[in-house]
C-alpha cells in the first residue's frame, strides 16, 4: 500500500535528506507503516531514523548535523505537544540560521470513519488546537500545511528552497492524520517524485558604488577595525577575511562568535568578547573606519560604542536589518549592504587594489605596503604575542589543592591541559578536532584557551537557549559519518553545569549509545548559573547581591550534587565513562592530566562517550 506518507518519506530522500530525528505519536501511523514497508521490501529504510526520547535533543542534533555538513535533516514530532517540546532548540535553529525541516502531525479532522485515520483515541480531542503552527511561526522561515500527497513533492521542495536560502533556517510542515493515510497510486506520482531539487538563492554581491566607497574608506583609514560574529559559518569566507586583514593590517574583533571566523593564531585576531559590561573591543572607541560583517551584536551602546566620527559599514548575507531583533546597529552608520561575506570581501579586496593602483598610476603614493600598514601589522603581532603569553600564564598558574576538599580549579587550568592532551592524542595533533562550546559565562574563556584555527572547528549554537551541545554532538558525528575522509578526529563538548542539565543528558547519552556516536564532554562545574549573577552585577554592581554566593542568590546548585558524569553513565546503561575531578587532592595538575588522558582513550580507542565533571571555584 502506497500512501501520502510514502510520498512524504520518498520526497525527503529524493531531495537529499539522509537523517530523520524522530519522536513518534498518534499522528504518525502512516509514516510508521511505510517505514516497515520499506524494511520488508528493501531490507532497510531510505532515511536513517534516529529515535530521540526528547524533542529538544532531536532538534539540537539536527542543528549540529546542519552546522557540520551544511545540509538539512528532518525532525518529526508529535502534534502540538511535540512541537512545544522542541522548546529552546527552536530559538537556536532560528538565530543560528541552521536549515532544518520540521514535520509535525496533527489530530484527525473526521469523527465517524469517513476517512482512514479518523479519530479513535481520546487524546485527539485534547491535542486539536486552533492554530498549531502559531506555536513556532515567528521562528520559522516558512510554515505550511500539507493538504494532499499529490502536491507534497512540490511543497517540500519549496520549503527546503527557503530553508537553504539566506538567511537559512528552519521550516515547519504539518498535516492532519487523514491526509498522511490517504492512498496514492505510485504511477501517478512518478513525474513529481523524480523532479529535481529546487535551488537555493545564489550568493548576493555588493553594488559597484558600495565596493568603491568601502574600499576607499579602508585605504584611507588610520585606525580601521573589522568586527564579525558568524562569517565563519561559510568556511570559504575565512581565508578571504584573513587575506583582506593582512593586506591592510586591520584587526579583526570577534564579537559573540559562533564559528571560527579567523584562526586564533592569526596575528591580526583581536579579542574575543561577549560584551559583558566592562569588556569590549580595545580598538572600538578609537577606530575611524569600522566594517561590521555578519554580526548580530557588534557592540552594546550602553557599555561602549564607536566614536561619533567613525565611518561604519554593515554587510550581512541574510537579514542585514535584523527585522526580528527589535533594534539593530544599522541606524548610525554610513552604509548597510545585503551581500554574501565571501563574495563581498573578494570584491572589497579587488577594490582596494584597484584604488591603490590608480593612485600609483596618477603619480601619488600608494597605501599598500606603506610604513603605516607595516607599523600597524607590527603592533598587531606584538599585541597578539602578548595575549598568548598571558593565556599561557593563566593556564599554568595552578592553585594549591585545598585541605578541606573544597574546589580551587579555574577553567583556564582545565582547558590548557585539555588542549595539549588533544594535540597529543589525535592524528591531526588537534587541527581536525571539533569543539562545541556551550560554556556560556565561560564562552570567551573556551575560545581563548582552546585556540581553534581551522574553519568549522569550533561552534556555538548561535542562539541563546541553553541545552544545544550534547544533542549537537550526536548530529555532528552523524554528519561526519557521511564523509569519513573529512570526518573529525574527535568531537568535544565543553559545557557549563547549568547548560548540561538543559541538554537533557538522560536522553542525549541514551541516543549516543544507541547511535554509537562517541564524544568527550567537559563539564565546567561552577556550581550553578553564573550568567544571572553577572546580569545582576551589571545592573547592581555594589548592591546587596554583589557579595552573596550563588546558593544564597538561588542561582547555585552546589558543586557536589548532582554528579554530572554519572548521569551519563546511568543514561547509557554503563556504556559512557564518567569521572569527577576538582575536589581536594584530585585537583592537582598531574591528576587532571591523567583523567583527561584516560577520557580521550575511552573516546578515541574504545569508541564510547566520556564525561569529566570538572568542579571549579563556585560562583
Amino acid at each position: 500500500m502506497y500512501t501520502a506518507s510514502s510520498v512524504f518519506l520518498q520526497t525527503l530522500f529524493d531531495v537529499g535528506i539522509t537523517h530523520a530525528f524522530v519522536n513518534w505519536g498518534s499522528d504518525h501511523p502512516g509514516i510508521l507503516e511505510d517505514l516497515e514497508r520499506q524494511r520488508v521490501e528493501n531490507g532497510r529504510t531510505a532515511l536513517q531514523i534516529v529515535t530521540c526520547p526528547n524533542e529538544m535533543v532531536a532538534l539540537s542534533a539536527a542543528q549540529g548535523y546542519a552546522q557540520v555538513c551544511g545540509k538539512p535533516a528532518a525532525v518529526i514530532v508529535h502534534v502540538d505537544v511535540g512541537t512545544q517540546a522542541m522548546a529552546g532548540a527552536i530559538h537556536n535553529v532560528d538565530r543560528g540560521q541552521a536549515p532544518v525541516l520540521i514535520y509535525a502531525g496533527a489530530s484527525p479532522f473526521s469523527l465517524h470513519g469517513e476517512h482512514e485515520g479518523a479519530r479513535n483515541e481520546f487524546i485527539m480531542w485534547m491535542q486539536d488546537i486552533p492554530d498549531q503552527a502559531a506555536i513556532v511561526r515567528q521562528y520559522m522561515r516558512n510554515t505550511t500545511q500539507l493538504h494532499s500527497g499529490k502536491d507534497m513533492p512540490s511543497v517540500i521542495r519549496r520549503s527546503l528552497q527557503i530553508a537553504t536560502s539566506e538567511p537559512k533556517g528552519p521550516v515547519y510542515l504539518w498535516a492532519r492524520r487523514e491526509v498522511m493515510e490517504a492512498h496514492i497510486n505510485p504511477d501517478e506520482m512518478l513525474p513529481a517524485l523524480s523532479a529535481k531539487t529546487w535551488p537555493a538563492l545564489s550568493p548576493a554581491a555588493l553594488s559597484p558604488s558600495a565596493v568603491s566607497t568601502i574600499s576607499s574608506a579602508l585605504l584611507s583609514a588610520k585606525t580601521p577595525l573589522m568586527i564579525t560574529s558568524y562569517l565563519g559559518r561559510n568556511k570559504n569566507a575565512v581565508p578571504v577575511l584573513v587575506e583582506l586583514s593582512r593586506l591592510l593590517a586591520i584587526p579583526v574583533a570577534l564579537s559573540c562568535p559562533s564559528a571560527v571566523n579567523v584562526p586564533s593564531s592569526f596575528p591580526n585576531t583581536s579579542v574575543v568578547t561577549y560584551l559583558w559590561k566592562g569588556t569590549h573591543h580595545p580598538d572600538l572607541e578609537t577606530a575611524d573606519v569600522i566594517l561590521v560583517i555578519d554580526s548580530d551584536t557588534p557592540w552594546i551602546p550602553e557599555n561602549t560604542a564607536p566614536s561619533a566620527d567613525a565611518r561604519i559599514f554593515v554587510i550581512d548575507g541574510g537579514d542585514v536589518l535584523k527585522k526580528t531583533f527589535g533594534y539593530n546597529h544599522s541606524t548610525d552608520v554610513e552604509m548597510v549592504c545585503s551581500a554574501d561575506a565571501e563574495v563581498a570581501l573578494k570584491q572589497i579586496m579587488d577594490g582596494v587594489k584597484d584604488v591603490d593602483g590608480q593612485a600609483h598610476a596618477a603619480g601619488g603614493a600608494g597605501v599598500l605596503g606603506s610604513d603605516l600598514i607595516q607599523t600597524r601589522a607590527a603592533i598587531l603581532e606584538a599585541d597578539h604575542s602578548q595575549r598568548v603569553r598571558e593565556l599561557d600564564i593563566e593556564e599554568n598558574d595552578w592553585p594549591a589543592a585545598s585541605t578541606d576538599g573544597s574546589p580551587t580549579l579555574r577553567a583556564s587550568n582545565i582547558l590548557g591541559v585539555l588542549r595539549n592532551a588533544i594535540r597529543d592524542a589525535t592524528p591531526s595533533h588537534g587541527r581536525n578536532v571539533l569543539i562545541l562550546n556551550e560554556g556560556i559565562s565561560h564562552y570567551n574563556v573556551v575560545w581563548d584557551h582552546m585556540r581553534s584555527d581551522a574553519p568549522g572547528s569550533h561552534l556555538t549554537s548561535g542562539g541563546s537557549s541553553l541545552g544545544w551541545s550534547l544533542g549537537a554532538a550526536i548530529g555532528a558525528i552523524l554528519a561526519d559519518q557521511l564523509n569519513p575522509e573529512t570526518a573529525h578526529d574527535l568531537v568535544t563538548v565543553i559545557v557549563g553545569d547549568g547548560s548540561f542539565l538543559f541538554c537533557v543528558p538522560s536522553s542525549a547519552y541514551w541516543i549516543a549509545q544507541r547511535q554509537k556516536t562517541p564524544y568527550l564532554t567537559i563539564v565546567l562545574n561552577n556550581g550553578g548559573w553564573k550568567s544571572p549573577k553577572i546580569s545582576m552585577l551589571g545592573v547592581h554592581p555594589t548592591g546587596h547581591g554583589s557579595v552573596a554566593r550563588g546558593d544564597r542568590l538561588s542561582v547555585g546548585f552546589g558543586p557536589v550534587c548532582p554528579d554530572y558524569s554519572q548521569i551519563a553513565v546511568a543514561a547509557s546503561g554503563g556504556w559512557a565513562w564518567g569521572k569527577r575531578i576538582g575536589l581536594g587532592e584530585d585537583s592537582t595538575k598531574e591528576n587532571v592530566e591523567t583523567v583527561i588522558k584516560e577520557a580521550l582513550s575511552v573516546v578515541l580507542q574504545e569508541k564510547r562517550c566520556a564525561v569529566i565533571d570538572c568542579v571549579l571555584l563556585p560562583i
